[in-house]
């Protein structure tokens, strides 16, 4: 699964994590914990063990968001659809071993009227929920990989 790259909306961050792959692996699966770690997410529910073609709802600000894992590829790629206020949404994680624990990339690409009304200020909104998800992925992952050594 890939993201939309030719959709209105497309956005991508990438962050160095002090963890392992599989630790960050371990953070994303637990979906219904993203709202503890992650401050854009407010709720999240799955119905399921992750799992292509597994739902679930979350919601980030206010908006309520209905989606399907369509790729799960551990400890490597996780990849959603999804869907709120008519945007279609595609998402990809991919988890790399860096130099110094992972490198994780975040990509999201919005379709839909809105989308292409908007897209310079729903751009913005999506870079920067990105930008934030990766830097609460960070800082969670290396928590849970506990204190490094000096």
């Amino acid at each position: 699964m890939e993201v939309n790259h030719r959709a209105p909306v497309v956005a991508s961050s990438e962050i160095a994590v002090g963890a392992e792959p599989e630790t960050v692996w371990a953070v994303l699966l637990d979906v219904e914990r993203w709202p503890r770690w992650n401050s854009v997410v407010k709720a999240a529910r799955v119905s399921g063990p992750v799992a292509k073609g597994t739902p679930f709802r979350w919601r980030a600000s206010s908006l309520t968001i209905s989606s399907v894992f369509r790729q799960v590829d551990p400890p490597h790629t996780l990849g959603w659809s999804g869907q709120t206020l008519g945007i279609p949404a595609l998402h990809e994680y991919r988890i790399d071993p860096g130099p110094h624990g992972t490198v994780v990339r975040s990509t999201e690409s919005w379709d839909g009227l809105l989308a292409s009304l908007f897209p310079r200020a729903m751009q913005k909104k999506l870079q920067r929920s990105l930008d934030v998800g990766l830097e609460c992925l960070r800082a969670e992952a290396e928590r849970r990989n506990g204190p490094s050594e000096p």
